[in-house]
């Protein structure tokens, strides 16, 4: 009997030790994917914080500046003939269209801000911080292509083909292939002083090779001197900026012309089509006004009713019936208060779309129950004798509930209700049903100005074809978890600052 006993009692201690570990490994497991998620938003997210910037000597021409109206003047005119004339090589129209093309369609912007700040500039030569396009930034961050650079080894010479547009290179060892002397091979860039071209194929034991930034047409002949091998992990085909950008984007690193800098503009902007001008600063406003909206309906309405339910409202089918109706509401998905919002405030009371106005209100009705069930409980958990010593001392109930256990109760009013607005801080499907997911690049003035909320600007920008806006997705979403992790912090110290043990 006693071994039957002990087997038994084996038993039961290894199914213990193996719910402990099950238990532990699902912590673990869920810890690891946790991390993964972070990890790979965070890595996604931190080159948009970072933006890309070229330093271009302008000239602030008078002609195009209107001293009555700085702001008006033709600032992205200056910008781009200066930027032209730091390649003097480049002259077709289609290449001076892909050399503009690097930069920004805000790039003036910096001008503009210069010569409205000191007007004496003008018909000076400044240099200037000039934004580049998202394409640019992108490949100079390595998130377009990989660019690998090898040096040459060999002598390289370069003839220009007589009759068409080619070159031919050759080594310096006569009877032995071009291609073995200089390890070149088809689809290879060789970059040298004053151009580049691209080998295309072998004829006869020599290279023949097609410009890609042409050298000068006036030399039929000539020696490459120092020279290197330019290769792209990403063909020319697959990706949005093609080799002469690359090259052009590459020869001003070289010049350490290329700056890189803490994006402050993905705080200070609103939303726009242009990945490099995008900021959240709108969308995070949007979602202050919303939530401020929210809290000052959903906190003295949830109070409120907790208060009279728990403490006054009489014991009755009625009183079961909307306790009830709160803990489902509690339980309802929350494009259901969408819908809500969009039949009662939008279409019958005909308040403005998509402001924070009526997301507040919706967002309110979101959390309402959640308030409501918190205070209850945080007012369960005062215990009895608090209300039964005031009524004992002379107290009526409202004074025994409004200054004793209410102001006990608190903390855990607070948390609740903090828990809460995290929750509707990171709500998206029923603000898409007020019309928040409008595209709105301006900042929003007001409770009915048109405005857009975080959540909903991480959802815009996730379906946006361009690749920069990934960039962006993430750091946006890195934002909004920094927010809810302080909501939850704060919730979480009242919780243990306030906290009573009865």
């Amino acid at each position: 009997m006693t071994e039957v006993r002990n087997e038994l009692v084996k038993k039961r201690y290894a199914a213990e030790r193996r719910f402990k570990f099950y238990g532990a490994a699902a912590l673990t497991l869920t810890a690891l994917f946790l991390a993964a998620l972070l990890v790979d938003v965070i890595i996604k997210g931190i080159p948009a914080f970072h933006e890309t910037s070229v330093e271009i000597d302008v000239k602030v021409d008078p002609a195009d500046v209107d001293p009555a109206n700085l702001p008006g003047g033709n600032y992205d005119k200056m910008i781009k003939e200066a930027f032209r004339a730091e390649f003097p090589e480049v002259t077709g129209r289609a290449e001076k269209k892909a050399l503009t093309g690097l930069l920004s369609t805000g790039g003036a912007d910096s001008l503009r801000s210069m010569v409205t700040a000191d007007p004496s500039i003008i018909g000076k030569t400044v240099t200037v911080p000039v934004l580049l396009g998202d394409d640019a930034d992108l490949f100079l961050k390595g998130l377009l292509t990989e660019q690998k650079t090898v040096p040459g080894k060999a002598t390289l010479h370069i003839a220009r083909l007589e009759g068409e547009e080619g070159f031919v290179l050759t080594g310096d060892t006569t009877g032995e292939a071009a291609e073995k002397q200089l390890g070149l091979t088809p689809g290879d860039i060789v970059r040298f002083k004053g151009g580049a071209v691209r080998v295309t194929g072998v004829q006869n034991g020599y290279l023949k090779a097609d410009p890609v930034l042409p050298p000068d047409p006036s030399v039929s002949m000539l020696d490459a001197g120092q020279w290197d091998v330019v290769s792209f992990s990403v063909p020319e085909a697959n990706r949005r900026i093609n080799d002469n950008q690359a090259l052009w984007l590459d020869q001003l690193k070289s010049e350490g012309r290329v700056k890189n800098s803490f994006s402050w503009r993905f705080f200070e902007a609103g939303d726009s089509r242009e990945p490099e001008l995008a900021g959240i600063r709108g969308a995070l406003i949007g979602s202050l006004l919303t939530v401020l909206v929210a809290l000052s309906l959903a906190l003295p309405l949830g109070i409120a009713a907790a208060v009279y339910l728990e403490e006054f409202a009489p014991k009755n089918k009625w009183t079961d019936l909307i306790e009830v109706n709160i803990n489902n509401l509690a339980a309802v998905p929350s494009i259901i208060f969408g819908l809500l919002g969009l039949a009662v405030f939008l279409n019958f009371f005909g308040l403005p779309r998509s402001a924070p106005l009526v997301g507040g209100l919706v967002l309110a009705l979101l959390v309402l129950p959640t308030i409501i069930i918190a205070s209850r409980a945080a007012l369960k958990a005062v215990p009895p004798s608090i209300t039964e010593a005031a009524l004992g001392v002379g107290a009526s109930k409202q004074q025994a509930v409004f200054q004793h256990v209410l102001p006990l109760a608190l903390p855990g009013i607070m948390t609740g209700t903090i828990l809460g607005l995290a929750r509707a801080f990171g709500e998206t499907a029923p603000l898409l049903m007020i019309g928040m997911v409008a595209f709105i690049a301006d900042i929003p003035q007001g409770f009915t100005s048109a405005a857009t909320v975080l959540p909903v600007q991480v959802f815009l920008w996730s379906d946006l074809p361009e690749m920069a806006f990934k960039a962006k997705t993430a750091a946006a979403i890195i934002v909004l978890l920094v927010v809810l992790f302080a909501l939850n912090a704060v919730a979480i110290y009242l919780r243990k600052r306030f906290e009573r043990r009865w």
